[in-house]
């Protein structure tokens, strides 16, 4: 495998989990949004405040078909890049898709305590809020997130362990 697309809701640890793969291999680790704002001079939410989600979504096409082509390389998807136009497809021709499963607890604990003000589509809600827009999230975004060739759960040391044994890395 030269690639491995990691997708899943956010807060489910893409990048971390990413990154950990990336340290314990060979492969180079690139995070979808930090390409997009490092090509584009602006942070995702710019994009979105300025262009709207259509536009932002456009270039996180073009983004995820130039990283694509990218050799030996983790690529963590935002939340969202499975869900629109032929992503998914894209993704499942280019290498191996994993979507990373938890459950919705598990994100609303993790989003609870790691908002931070980086997720504007959360940052005003909080437990049975929260709990609720993740659920809805996840119950629209799951169809897409299930075409993954590989989707794991448990403890980040499983997931990583799981990926690697699959992937041969």
């Amino acid at each position: 495998m030269t690639r491995i697309f990691l997708i899943g809701y956010m807060g489910c640890g893409k990048t971390t989990l990413g990154k950990i793969l990336a340290e314990k291999t060979t492969y180079v680790f690139v995070d979808l949004d930090t390409f997009i704002e490092e090509k584009y001079h602006k942070t995702v939410s710019q994009i979105f405040a300025e262009m709207g989600q259509e536009k932002f979504r456009e270039i996180e096409r073009e983004c995820l078909s130039e990283v694509s082509d990218f050799e030996k390389t983790i690529i963590a998807t935002g939340g969202g890049t499975p869900c629109y136009y032929d992503n998914i497809q894209k993704m499942n021709d280019a290498g191996l898709t994993v979507y990373i499963q938890l459950t919705t607890a598990q994100l609303s604990a993790r989003l609870e305590t790691s908002r931070a003000g980086k997720r504007p589509l959360i940052a005003d809600k909080k437990g049975e809020e929260l709990h609720q827009f993740i659920q809805e999230g996840l119950k629209t975004r799951e169809p897409f997130y299930k075409q993954a060739k590989l989707i794991v759960s448990g403890s980040d040391n499983d997931i990583v362990e799981q990926i690697i044994k699959v992937s041969q890395l």
